[in-house]
């Protein structure tokens, strides 16, 4: 799977977890840029992460995750990418 693809499938997730088919992941997305993006939205998110990549998190990655680049490098990471 490339970069790309995964963030094919993160800008899916995101939209359909806070119903806004307006966003676009980069790099440098981050909680601050999504308005209700907030300590139990990041529950949701991680666990719909984990069901359409097929791995799980720790909670020491989870916290690590800056912004949504990490969390594509991560991703990449555990796919073995």
């Amino acid at each position: 799977m490339t970069r790309e693809e995964v963030f094919e499938k993160l800008n899916t997730v995101f939209r359909d977890n806070f119903d806004d088919d307006g966003i676009n992941l980069t790099d440098s997305t981050s909680s601050a840029d999504i308005e209700d993006w907030d300590s139990l939205e990041q529950i949701n998110l991680v666990v719909a992460i984990q069901d359409t990549f097929g791995i799980k998190f720790n909670i020491d990655e989870v916290n690590a995750m800056k912004n949504v680049g990490e969390m594509a490098d991560a991703i990449l990471e555990k796919t073995g990418e």
